[in-house]
């Protein structure tokens, strides 16, 4: 039969199997293992609006991880916001005429930036700036926008009937009806 002292030696080391490993998920999940830089260079990419990107944000080319948003900056003669990619170092065929867009993972997800490879022969180096970009689109824009369409075509379409009324009671009376 174990003693005792096995026992208790063997629930300890358990337990700190244990919190080790979840110490190192919530590293993976904060995104705080970015404080170990890995290799790679740096591009910039103005947008006119980001949204609710965040610094850490991923960067993603079809789907896949290449990167991540390391800065966020306000141009202050341009007022857009200046976004600092930091892509990794096996990621080094990236055409120079690619785009960028921020898109939101599922309907309330976070914002990512998807980076749309191009066809030039020239390649993203260290400093470089992604020219072509497209703003993120936001939700509430969009309901807003979509509501006051609505309202401008009911509000249309009450003023073109009372229109069509008073021009059909006007003829009658011309008639003499």
């Amino acid at each position: 039969m174990l003693s005792q002292r096995t026992i208790e030696t063997s629930v300890g080391l358990f337990l700190l199997a244990a919190i080790g490993a979840l110490l190192v998920l919530a590293f993976k999940v904060s995104g705080l293992t970015s404080f170990f830089k890995t290799e790679g260079y740096n591009v910039t990419a103005s947008f006119d609006d980001i949204g609710q990107l965040k610094v850490r944000a991923a960067v993603k080319i079809s789907g896949v991880t290449i990167g991540e948003v390391s800065a966020i900056q306000l141009d202050p003669t341009t007022y857009k916001a200046v976004v600092t990619l930091h892509i990794h170092s096996n990621m080094k065929d990236i055409p120079d005429d690619s785009s960028a867009a921020i898109l939101t993972a599922g309907l309330l997800g976070d914002n990512y930036i998807e980076i749309s490879p191009m066809y030039s022969k020239t390649f993203l180096k260290n400093g470089s700036d992604i020219e072509d970009t497209n703003a993120a689109m936001i939700l509430e824009k969009l309901i807003g926008q979509f509501l006051f369409k609505i309202g401008n075509n009911s509000s249309d379409s009450s003023a073109t009937n009372s229109n069509d009324k008073s021009v059909e009671k006007k003829k009658s009376i011309s008639k003499g009806e």
